[in-house]
């Protein structure tokens, strides 16, 4: 069950950092008030999700799917520039997380 929570944690985080972007420096509404419930929840569900996976990998889980579901987002959108080295070394953060997951089991 951590590792479910730790996932969906990780893709609130991509929420939050989506919706920090689109607040403007917090001067929408709208974006600023999704910004502080996904953190929030992200928090929550990371903090809780420590309690069994060792802080390190979960850390480094939460931050590689946040950041990988936050730059395909930006790029599916056309807020950022489609490339394939950038799928490329996306792919490879997606990779890491498995690997990270594979690894903590195998303990």
């Amino acid at each position: 069950m951590s590792w479910i929570v730790l996932i969906v944690s990780g893709v609130l985080e991509a929420v939050w950092a989506t919706a920090l972007g689109a607040s403007k420096g917090f001067t929408r509404l709208g974006p600023s008030i999704v910004f502080v419930v996904a953190l929030a929840a992200s928090m929550a569900g990371l903090a809780w999700a420590m309690r069994d996976i060792p802080t390190g990998t979960a850390y480094a889980v939460w931050v590689g799917i946040g950041a990988s579901l936050t730059v395909l987002w930006a790029m599916l959108t056309g807020a950022e520039a489609l490339s394939v080295v950038k799928l490329l070394l996306v792919l490879g953060i997606v990779a890491c997380v498995i690997g990270l997951k594979l690894v903590s089991d195998a303990h």
